[in-house]
């Protein structure tokens, strides 16, 4: 499938989760097998090549693609969770996104001296992918990128990322 036939499987609803903002629903592109695995392929494809000792991807919809890519690349994934999800010892940082304030925790030796691909569904405002680079670095890890379904580049959280390199499927 094209980048084009995955981005019209992508639901708009208008005003959701708050006014004035259109949120790109992914559901239907889960839904479809020949869509999440084209979609799979297109995150996965540009990293192939890269040496990546773990991903790690960002609650929730970050495991979905997450794991998925970490068997394509045959490496580990690690999650990163909302507070209080994962046994201790963790490692924490808070981050600001669009629509207020969140943290992230990652079991604390998860990244430890290893090359570490990020993963998320949908780039906004960069803010989480921001934190979950933070982890990383607070564990001394290396961030090799980011994989990404759905950029949304007006919101510029590429440029907040910088100098991160970030492939996205869908923009």
């Amino acid at each position: 499938m094209t980048p084009e036939e995955l981005d019209n499987l992508l639901r708009p609803i208008s005003d959701w989760p708050k006014p004035g903002v259109t949120f790109r629903d992914i559901g239907p592109l889960l839904d479809d097998p020949e869509a999440l695995m084209a979609a799979v392929a297109a995150m996965v494809d540009p990293w192939r090549d890269t040496p990546i000792d773990v991903v790690a991807g960002a609650e929730s919809r970050g495991f979905i693609f997450g794991t998925a890519i970490a068997l394509a690349l045959g490496v580990g994934f690690a999650p990163l969770r909302k507070p209080g999800k994962l046994p201790p010892p963790v490692s924490q940082v808070s981050y600001t996104l669009e629509y207020g304030e969140d943290q992230l925790e990652a079991a604390a030796d998860a990244f430890t001296q290893r090359r570490v691909l990020l993963v998320d569904d949908v780039l906004a405002t960069g803010g989480t992918l921001r934190a979950a680079a933070a982890l990383v670095e607070q564990q001394h890890g290396l961030v090799v990128g980011a994989s990404i379904l759905l950029e949304i580049p007006a919101l510029e959280g590429r440029q907040l990322l910088a100098p991160m390199h970030i492939e996205s499927v869908l923009c």
